[in-house]
Formats: C-alpha cells, sequence, structure tokens
C-alpha cells in the first residue's frame, strides 16, 4: 500500500482541492510567503506619544508621611540599669559609649554591693524605636557619674520627656537626678528598676522617700524585658503628650 487516506477527509473529485491541501486551509497557494508587516502603510508623520493604557500603573496617592521624632532621656544614679534598658529596647543597635572600670576609680564610681559591672558610660547611650507608623522614640541614656553631670544639659535639649532609672537599695544615688528634672520642668516619670524581680522598698515608700509628688509617675519595671521597658516609656510618652496638651490650651 503506497498510501493511507484518513476516512474523515472527503473524497477529492478530480482537478478539485484537498481538504487538507494548503489552499484550503489558508486560502493561498502553496509556496506562497504569508503577508508581514502593516496591512495599509503608516500614516505620515511622528508617531503619538506614549499613553498607557487606564487603569494601569500604581494608584496616585500620595507618600506616607515619615514618623514624627520624639526625643526621651533615661537617666538616673550610677549602675542603675540605664544602658541595659536602652540596650533591651533599641530596635538597632544601641550605641554605647562604655568604657573598663580601673583601680583609679575606686571609691569614686561605686555600682554598689550586688553590682557585676565592670564597665561604665562615659559619654551617653543612644537607640530608637517605632512606637506605630507616626512616632518614633530615639532614646538618650545619660552618664551616671557626677563629673559627667556637665552633659545633661546638652542631652536634655530638646526632650520631651524622661526616664529616671531607681535602684530601690540605693536611693541616695537618684536625687541628682530628680533635682535635674524639676529644676528644668522637663516631665519625667520614675521608673524603680527591679533587680532579681524584687524591691528593697515598696513603691510608696519610695514615693515617699524620694518626696515627689503625685503628680510624677511612679511604676516599676525590670530594665532587662523589652516589654516592661516599653511600658515604662509609654508612661513617659503620656506625661509628655499630657503636658504638652495642657500647654496648648493654656
Amino acid at each position: 500500500m503506497d498510501f493511507v487516506r484518513s476516512p474523515e477527509w472527503p473524497g477529492v473529485p478530480i482537478g478539485g482541492l484537498a481538504g487538507n491541501s494548503a489552499t484550503a486551509r489558508y486560502s493561498t497557494a502553496p509556496g506562497t510567503p504569508p503577508a508581514l508587516g502593516r496591512a495599509t502603510p503608516p500614516p505620515p508623520g511622528p508617531p503619538p506619544p506614549y499613553r498607557p493604557p487606564a487603569g494601569d500603573g500604581p494608584p496616585n496617592r500620595p507618600p506616607a508621611a515619615p514618623p514624627v521624632p520624639v526625643k526621651i532621656l533615661v537617666a538616673g544614679g550610677f549602675g542603675v540599669g540605664k544602658t541595659t534598658t536602652v540596650g533591651a529596647i533599641s530596635e538597632i543597635a544601641p550605641l554605647t559609649t562604655e568604657a573598663e572600670m580601673t583601680s583609679a576609680g575606686i571609691g569614686v564610681d561605686d555600682p554598689g554591693i550586688r553590682s557585676t559591672k565592670t564597665t561604665t558610660t562615659v559619654a551617653m547611650d543612644f537607640g530608637c524605636v517605632t512606637i506605630d507608623r507616626s512616632l518614633k522614640l530615639y532614646l538618650f541614656g545619660t552618664p551616671g557619674q557626677a563629673r559627667f553631670g556637665f552633659m545633661w544639659d546638652d542631652l536634655a535639649r530638646g526632650a520631651l520627656g524622661a526616664l529616671v532609672v531607681v535602684d530601690s537599695s540605693r536611693l541616695d544615688d537618684c536625687f541628682p537626678a530628680i533635682d535635674f528634672f524639676e529644676r528644668a520642668g522637663l516631665p519625667f516619670v520614675v521608673g524603680v528598676n527591679a533587680f532579681d524581680g524584687r524591691l528593697a522598698l515598696e513603691l510608696g515608700e519610695i514615693r515617699w522617700a524620694l518626696a515627689i509628688g503625685d503628680h510624677v509617675p511612679l511604676v516599676q519595671f525590670d530594665a532587662r524585658d523589652r516589654l516592661s521597658v516599653r511600658d515604662a516609656l509609654l508612661v513617659v510618652l503620656d506625661r509628655a503628650l499630657d503636658r504638652a496638651t495642657r500647654d496648648r490650651k493654656a
């Protein structure tokens, strides 16, 4: 048998076109190349400018506003946990200026009996944390030694509030910080750092010993715990916003 014909193809009359031929399929004779390019020549003149179809591309929305920066100080006496506080909450690697404590500091820098501290802040600590899309806190930790007290005025410039970190077993070390912010008129919150998860005194006793009024918030927190530090900073922020609201109404 020389060929096989499909039964679905109709018979071709003599001189007719085969149903499966190129001529029948494409209406062109075999060997005729297909037409390429435009069917008609383009109109004279430059081409029109490109315009994207309607609905394509991103919607025309205004850019989101950056968060409002808010400067907060983390202050207190020597070895109360200021550097730990900033490092626990900062969303970036905190900037610290720690230096090794040497024998020259004996009798000058006293971190307390319970402390295993071997370094000390000689300038400041810095960190930041985003509260939400509209607010970002920039934290500046002050040095605790009295000989660096001259830096506090510069660090406090532009701050809206402060967290004064207190060691309940060494209340005497926090009096200079409280006096500083009372004289400066800067809103502050006293945060009692719970070393080993407990306090040496009750919060009411601490308030009485520090002689701070009821208008000054007094909170307990753990400088090592991020959520605990966050809650303390939110109290500082609330205090600062309350002061700003009252000043605006006045």
